[in-house]
């Protein structure tokens, strides 16, 4: 008997109506669903921003060159950036 039959879940319905009336629960469920649409906004906005910064973090470097001498400088790699 730990789970909760019908008649529970309508005595706990009359419960709230009387305890937050008819006008409240509107706004009560208008303001819950605004608010899982922001949160679902910003869910997908984080995970798109983490899929920008990926690919710039592993951004290729250019081929090391055979001969050291002709190798990028610290300078030329910031010039380039």
């Amino acid at each position: 008997m730990g789970a909760m039959s019908w008649w529970h879940w309508a005595i706990v319905a009359i419960v709230v109506i009387v305890l937050f009336g008819s006008k409240k629960l509107p706004e009560a469920a208008r303001g819950l669903g605004q608010s899982l649409r922001i949160f679902k906004s910003e869910m997908s906005e984080m995970q798109n921003d983490g899929k920008k910064a990926v690919p710039e973090a592993t951004r290729e470097l250019p081929a090391k060159p055979a001969d050291p001498s002709s190798a990028p400088t610290v300078d030329d790699v910031k010039k380039s950036a």
